[in-house]
């Protein structure tokens, strides 16, 4: 899913076609250091000015000459202290040494969904990695969940990771602790396509024991952010973080989360962005599984492996297999067979008779069937009379839930 070799354009991507010219990439990449991600109060600004124009009155000489709607003098001097020390051209040249590019909305890497976020819209996005993220994210779902996952979380998590990239979903996710991670390992054990949105520069290892994962997933898929190179995470900012996730699929599914979880939080924003949300059940004792089932309870669709995520939010005809349990022997009986066999009491023998009037047919057919079901070792004969052997006698009681 990789691109062909091509010229370098101003987004610093090879074989892109960039549409943004490079003051407003220039504006846009000096913004990300400006507004926190999810901003809208800033978002308004941007849909209001632009963002050079937008630059240009958080940097004039004369504040007083300026000023933006809604922002009292203390918040608009933030903004204006964070505006003066904004290089843009060291952050894109940042962002270059580490293989990577700046996209901004109206590029043709540009996910259109994330439009879908209104004034809370990134600014940009930072990337690394080879690949398309707007030609990904057409086809990608997200899976997240609790941090201090348990071995059932961790072994659900992977094997959606897996069998989601063997249907050729793009896996996205925050490389976080727990559920993340083992999504992005089983998308990458299956060889398939994993993104990784993080909440700080994406030349950031964080957290530090994934770093080598994170390598992995800069070589194989895409790891991305709304924060500039450098620029470390804060809890506010994983919270937000979040939103990008619910936006950029076309569903989230969540592996243990407690009621009070970021991951919930990802799945309310995409209820909210009208995406599909699903859960996995777990242990009903298990607090971990306790804010799976609350979503479960409203709008959460019950899932519990990719053939079923597949279903859900693919194209039609997507279907997952029928699921029932293994076939019995007596399921391969013809209809009258098995009504001889409810008709035999589990003691004791019953005359043909007598059996052909509880299965509701003839005496000479039910005798032709009970000699077909003697051969096959469900009855036997006794004198004039019929009984179910052991081995039979043993399922009927199993079905009628006898002891």
């Amino acid at each position: 899913m990789g691109d062909g070799p091509g010229q370098r354009d101003t987004a610093g991507a090879p074989g892109r076609s960039a549409t943004v010219g490079e003051a407003e990439r220039f504006a846009r990449a000096a913004l990300t250091r400006v507004l926190e991600p999810g901003d809208e109060r800033g978002g308004r600004w941007l849909g209001e000015f632009g963002a050079q124009e937008l630059l240009a009155r958080l940097t004039a000489p004369d504040p007083d000459a300026t000023g933006l709607p809604g922002a009292g003098p203390r918040r608009f001097e933030s903004y204006r202290t964070r505006a003066a020390a904004a290089d843009p051209h060291r952050d894109l040249t940042a962002i270059a040494a580490a293989g990577g590019r700046f996209i901004c909305p109206g590029d043709g890497e540009w996910p259109t969904q994330l439009d879908d976020l209104g004034a809370a819209r990134p600014v940009g996005l930072w990337v690394r990695g080879r690949s398309d993220l707007r030609k990904w994210a057409l086809r990608s779902v997200a899976v997240v969940g609790a941090r201090a996952c348990t071995p059932y979380g961790a072994h659900m998590a992977a094997a959606l990771g897996s069998g989601l990239a063997e249907r050729g979903w793009v896996v996205v996710s925050g490389a976080a602790f727990g559920i993340d991670g083992a999504v992005h390992r089983g998308a990458l054990a299956a060889g398939g396509a994993t993104v990784a949105v993080l909440a700080c520069g994406v030349d950031v290892v964080y957290p530090r024991g994934h770093a080598e994962l994170i390598g992995r997933i800069v070589e194989q898929g895409l790891v991305i952010g709304e924060l500039p190179p450098g620029d470390h995470p804060t809890r506010s900012r994983f919270v937000l973080r979040n939103r990008v996730i619910a936006a950029l699929t076309r569903g989230t599914v969540v592996v243990e989360a407690e009621y009070r979880s970021g991951s919930l939080v990802t799945a309310r924003a995409a209820l909210r962005l009208g995406r599909y949300t699903m859960g996995v059940p777990g242990p009903a004792t298990s607090g971990l599984s306790a804010g799976v089932h609350e979503l479960l309870r409203g709008e959460g669709v019950l899932v519990t492996d990719a053939d079923e995520v597949a279903e859900l939010i693919g194209e039609i005809g997507d279907l997952a297999p029928a699921r029932r349990g293994p076939v019995l022997p007596r399921d391969l009986l013809d209809p009258v067979s098995k009504l001889l066999l409810e008709a035999l009491p589990a003691r004791g023998a019953v005359d043909s008779g007598h059996l052909a009037r509880g299965a509701g047919t003839t005496t000479d057919e039910a005798l032709g069937r009970l000699y077909e079901l003697h051969a096959l070792g469900f009855v036997e004969r006794l004198g004039d009379g019929w009984q179910l052997t052991r081995q039979a006698n043993r399922g009927t009681k199993a079905r009628r839930g006898g002891s």
